[in-house]
């Protein structure tokens, strides 16, 4: 694999809070990398580390060849990186904030009048350039803020959540707009809080308590479970499923829509005897969605962790 993002033992201490472990990973030219995990997983701190941002306690990374440590500026040439909070300015037109970005980059004005329209069209906001940012839909600044950070043409994106709080078309349209630059060669690392989105990556790493526990393709990570996954359907799923998380054996219960997603290890119980607890509810096997996998292999980490 043509490594574009390569880490090493990267740790990151805050005092007696080890925020990221030990993490090793490394990420291929033109691949979507979703990096997922709880909140305080360590997904943040492991982007600002790798854009140069925040200097690791121990351990290294190289992003586009360049060492983050020791050529800190190299990378930001190589890099756009897109915060939970991207700076845009709310009394400044769609057209300003890129003027703006464009000579915070010294993008000479030629690469300007041919690069402008050609991110204009890309994320069809050509109808909204003397809108003001602070006018703009969620949505559509997560768009200004992904055309300002691809200004100066990087060979990598670090997008940080950068659908948080979007609605789900605005969503879809910036996931389409991903997938258009990872055509054009980039190669992208994003964190997410959405699993639906975590299926649309090529690989999928799983963060908890800074430590990177699994990391795969989502197709392998649903069919390589060592559980079964059962869908059960009842009146009154919230008592259910509080009866079924004291059972032995049940790593996760959890609601998906009309009914509960049940991973059981086979080892230890098995549907006739859990309708000994909960009745004669029909235990239906299923594939297990994304989520399933992901809460269930943290339930396993916390058990860990409580022994």
């Amino acid at each position: 694999m043509d490594a574009m993002i390569r880490i090493q033992d990267l740790t990151k201490r805050f005092h007696a809070l080890t925020a990221v472990d030990h993490l090793n990973l490394e990420i291929g030219r033109g691949e979507i990398f979703g990096l997922v995990g709880p909140d305080g997983a360590g997904k943040t701190t492991t982007l600002r580390m790798l854009s140069g941002l925040m200097d690791p306690s121990e351990g290294e990374a190289w992003v586009a060849g360049e060492n983050v440590v020791k050529n800190p500026r190299g990378v930001k040439d190589r890099i756009g990186y897109m915060a939970q909070r991207f700076g845009l300015y709310v009394d400044l037109t769609v057209d300003e904030n890129m003027e703006f970005y464009s000579d915070l980059f010294g993008i000479p004005r030629s690469e300007r009048e041919r690069l402008l329209p050609e991110l204009l069209r890309m994320t069809r906001m050509a109808p909204f350039r003397k809108r003001q940012a602070g006018k703009l839909s969620g949505g559509m600044k997560q768009k200004l803020g992904l055309m300002c950070t691809l200004l100066h043409r990087p060979q990598i994106l670090l997008l940080d959540e950068p659908t948080n709080g979007v609605d789900p078309v605005s969503r879809r349209d910036f996931w389409a707009i991903l997938y258009q630059l990872v055509k054009d060669g980039i190669t992208i690392l994003v964190t997410t809080a959405y699993l639906d989105e975590a299926e649309r990556c090529n690989r999928v790493g799983l963060m908890y308590k800074g430590r990177l526990i699994r990391c795969e393709s989502p197709d392998v990570m649903r069919n390589h479970v060592d559980e079964v996954c059962y869908a059960i359907e009842a009146p009154n799923l919230r008592a259910m499923r509080d009866q079924l998380r004291l059972c032995d054996g049940v790593l996760s219960v959890e609601s998906s829509g009309d009914s509960l997603h049940v991973l059981i290890s086979p080892t230890q119980t098995s549907p006739q005897r859990l309708q000994d607890v909960v009745g004669r509810v029909t235990f239906r096997p299923i594939m297990p969605s994304l989520e399933d996998v992901f809460i269930a292999t943290i339930r396993k980490a916390e058990r860990q962790d409580a022994a």
